[in-house]
């Protein structure tokens, strides 16, 4: 079971949004930014943040911070609620080791029903081509 980021892990800022919004809508800061320190978390142990790494790592800034950001409502406080879920489910997704494949061989009925088929269009091209002596 993955392990929950504890919230005071979460440094949350609010921003100017633009979108929709009133007469102070230029004013109010409705836009929520939530960054994580996901290379320098103590909640995680090194095989969670090496799967952390490995899904998110083209997400994460130069220094290993995780950013994302709501301005979907005009509301901080449901900004807020939806980026913290956004967050949760993000890293819970990534927590999940990937499965290992399993090699396979292919049967041997679809080997030759590939060498069949590759006879019978080399067949239908020797049939196109000029017979010999034929110039």
């Amino acid at each position: 079971m993955p392990t929950p980021i504890p919230s005071h892990e979460l440094t949350f800022r609010a921003t100017r949004a633009g979108g929709p919004g009133g007469q102070h809508v230029n004013t109010s800061s409705t836009r929520v930014e939530l960054w994580w320190d996901a290379l320098g978390s103590p909640s995680l142990t090194e095989a969670e943040r090496a799967l952390l790494v490995e899904a998110l790592g083209h997400r994460l800034d130069g220094d290993g911070w995780l950013r994302l950001v709501s301005a979907g409502t005009r509301s901080q406080l449901k900004n807020r609620e939806a980026v913290t879920e956004r967050f949760h489910t993000l890293v819970a997704d990534a927590l999940i080791p990937p499965k290992r494949r399993r090699k396979t061989k292919p049967p041997r009925s679809a080997a030759e029903r590939r060498l069949k088929e590759k006879k019978r269009r080399s067949a239908t091209k020797a049939e196109r081509r000029r017979p010999p002596g034929d110039h």
